[in-house]
């Protein structure tokens, strides 16, 4: 939603904590990450693929990425993936055969993890996630052992969702609403780990504040139209409520969501959407007009993509172990704060 250098030693290990990294424990087995990948004594060529590459998160990822390569002396090569999972596996043989050192991947389709870390294993390539995770020997990183996820650079989804779900109980205890005419909708692309973590910890922590609420699941592809459509449906199919909170694995999924209520007729008073992301969220808020998007936790991607950059060229230049996950900070905007906050809106 979360990598970065160190002057060497001292200086990179204060970055860290001020990120907020957290390492896992030592297996004992061979990094995900390139274990086998020898040191480069001469200048780093990394190369960058993102899904998705034209939202506004990712551009701020590339940006941070971009920065940190030219304080630090990298080749970086910034690669849109969109959406296509054949292209991320022709585009990381493409980058292997131009001799990048390392390659940082946020992957449109989990299940294409097993290939990209033989791909890059064969050709002696460090890898990096981030965002999303990718495992070694299957197509869902939810099932694997932890063994074998690939090293990760991101948000914690556990905290984030956390925070989702405190922020969303907070402003329906405000609107006094009724649970039983009122529903939550969970949306989110489910085959995405990270996703599952987020909603599911935004549930537990609604849950703890406010117990009672009925939840609907809807599985989305994580863009707006996608949310839209299906939780049209849902709305449709659920008549007799007259409230709804809504949140997501993403600012996408709650916008869709929002949009989908205020074309049924739903007023903004009877929707609290808490978007994950606020580079969406904070279109709601540049006018006049009420909305049902109350608030969103900033993510910046910024903050991932040099904290991914540093973290490759520690362990390319200094033979750094690569941390199982390493995690960035995030804050909590709404109307009133998101512009103080520093969020870019796409």
């Amino acid at each position: 939603m979360f990598r970065m250098s160190r002057s060497r030693s001292l200086a990179a290990a204060g970055l860290l904590l001020a990120l907020g990294v957290t390492t896992g424990c030592s297996t004992g087995q061979e990094s995900k990450g390139g274990g086998d990948v020898a040191p480069v004594s001469g200048k780093i060529s990394l190369t960058y693929l993102q899904k998705q590459g034209d939202q506004e998160y990712f551009i701020g990822e590339a940006a941070g990425a971009k920065a940190k390569a030219a304080e630090l002396g990298i080749d970086l090569k910034v690669v849109n993936l969109g959406n296509d999972a054949n292209k991320t596996v022709s585009e990381v043989r493409s980058a292997i055969a131009q001799k990048s050192n390392g390659l940082i991947i946020v992957v449109p389709d989990p299940a294409v993890g097993p290939q990209v870390v033989q791909s890059a294993k064969d050709a002696k390539v460090a890898l990096l996630t981030s965002d999303d995770q990718i495992c070694a020997t299957g197509p869902d990183p939810a099932a694997c052992d932890k063994a074998a996820l690939v090293p990760r650079i991101g948000f914690s989804g556990a905290q984030m969702g956390g925070e989702v779900g405190k922020r969303a109980a907070t402003e329906y205890q405000k609107a006094g609403w009724n649970a039983a005419d009122t529903r939550i909708v969970s949306a989110w692309k489910q085959d995405v780990t990270v996703c599952g973590d987020r909603v599911k910890a935004a549930r537990s922590a609604f849950d703890a504040a406010v117990p009672g609420v009925q939840n609907i699941d809807v599985a989305t592809d994580n863009t707006p139209t996608g949310a839209q459509d299906k939780i049209a449906a849902t709305v449709t199919a659920n008549p007799g409520v007259k409230h709804w909170v809504v949140w997501g694995c993403n600012d996408e999924n709650v916008q869709g969501g929002v949009t989908a209520l205020e074309n049924a007729g739903f007023k903004a008073d009877n929707v609290i959407g808490v978007g994950l992301g606020a580079y969406l969220a904070c279109k709601d808020w540049s006018g006049d007009k009420p909305s049902g998007m109350k608030a969103a936790l900033f993510i910046n991607g910024k903050d991932v993509g040099a904290l991914a950059v540093q973290t490759m060229y520690d362990k390319l230049k200094n033979s750094k172990e690569m941390p199982a996950e390493a995690f960035a900070p995030t804050t909590m905007v709404d109307p009133a704060t998101w512009k103080s906050s520093g969020v870019t809106c796409s």
